[in-house]
């Protein structure tokens, strides 16, 4: 069988959730599958493949073409439905998107899709106006109706797929992410941990919170609750709070939010931090708070529960689902909630430690091995001829 897969996700300069989530699929599946071929697709005007991945593997073939993106995107792919991303690559049995993009394919290959969220059809309002663009102008709903298979990345998301696109449940497949095995519980003595802590100046007690610096991710919501935390548990004054990741969209009310803090100068924003030192992040941090308003998977909370660091998280969308009894959830709307689940994890052994072990138990269940092992099957199962 031959399989072919869009890797443009993996163009990007820092990878975050669904680069992520496509990189480590591909290492798996090559890792696993001894008998396809693959042929990996992505377009780039310029030159970019010192940046792209190098796949080593005699079964790997890559083939890039050379249009300008938007060209590439909104006139050969939307309008007039050329090139053939299928043809292009040499013909294949199974194409797999593992993003939304703007695609046409063959009718020849079996089409397969993996939706992560649908975020920007329920709260438009967290976008900016050029992803909205972006997003109208993709059709989602219409486009996802093409693939003879969905795949979601959460019962939660399969939801969505029924409710906002109108999917044929029987269409959809539910196939939970995995987790990079480089998440896990560190020796204190671990020297490596004292490079981070230096490299970013880090405080010997601190709250985490990790991800993309976006609406979505109430980020302003932990502002405040830290705001309320600190007013209620003065005698917590050592506990700080750390805020990483890379800048989004709409963040001015975010940095409003720092700024009118009677704590700002307990609060610091790292930027995008490099892959290599997430784990030890985790790792540093006495507590993980993640009140996203939406998540289709959430990888993060999931990360740092590996790490074996206590956990806050949303009470609504997939975080409940994925995280199961070994995170506090509460509803990322209410202020004081979140403040005194912070408090509650930090002022509390019994449940830090209880968290901490329940998180790095759940977390073991979401492995690449599986996820890569059921796309595998999936395969198969579409391209047997009916």
């Amino acid at each position: 069988m031959k399989i072919g897969i869009d890797i443009r996700t993996l163009m990007d300069k820092h990878y975050s959730g669904v680069s992520e989530y496509t990189f480590n699929l591909l290492n798996h599946l090559l890792a696993q599958d001894t008998k396809n071929d693959y042929s990996f697709f992505y377009n780039s005007f310029r030159d970019i493949s010192v940046r792209m991945p190098q796949f080593t593997s005699a079964k790997v073939k890559v083939v890039h073409s050379s249009y300008p993106n938007k060209i590439f995107n909104y006139v050969l792919q939307k309008f007039f439905k050329q090139p053939k991303v299928d043809e292009i690559i040499g013909g294949v049995d199974v194409f797999l998107s593992p993003h939304i993009n703007f695609l046409a394919l063959s009718p020849y290959c079996k089409k397969v899709i993996t939706i992560h969220d649908l975020s920007f059809l329920r709260y438009p309002e967290f976008f900016s106006r050029r992803k909205n663009f972006w997003h109208k102008n993709i059709r989602v709903e219409k486009m996802i109706l093409n693939f003879d298979k969905i795949i979601a990345v959460s019962e939660n998301t399969k939801n969505d797929l029924i409710e906002l696109c109108g999917v044929a449940p029987e269409k959809i497949k539910v196939i939970y992410s995995g987790l990079a095995p480089e998440y896990k519980v560190l020796n204190a003595d671990d020297p490596r941990l004292k490079v981070v802590k230096e490299k970013y100046n880090l405080p010997a007690k601190f709250i985490l919170y990790l991800g993309n610096i976006e609406p979505r991710k109430n980020i302003a919501g932990i502002i405040r609750a830290y705001n309320t935390f600190r007013n209620e548990h003065p005698e917590l004054s050592d506990i700080k709070l750390i805020i990483a990741g890379a800048t989004g969209w709409r963040i001015k009310d975010t940095f409003s939010e720092l700024y009118a803090s009677p704590f700002l100068a307990d609060i610091k924003f790292l930027g995008y931090v490099d892959r290599d030192d997430k784990v030890f992040l985790y790792n540093l941090a006495k507590l993980f708070v993640y009140p996203s308003f939406y998540e289709g998977f959430g990888f993060p909370p999931l990360e740092a529960m590996a790490c074996g660091v206590p956990v806050v998280t949303s009470n609504i969308s997939s975080l409940p689902e994925i995280v199961e009894a070994a995170a506090l959830t509460v509803d990322p709307n209410n202020i004081n909630a979140i403040a005194e689940a912070m408090a509650e994890v930090l002022t509390n052994d019994n449940l830090s430690r209880a968290l901490s072990d329940r998180g790095v138990e759940r977390a073991r269940e979401f492995d690449w091995n599986k996820t890569a092992a059921q796309y595998l099957e999936l395969f198969e199962e579409i391209s047997k001829p009916r």
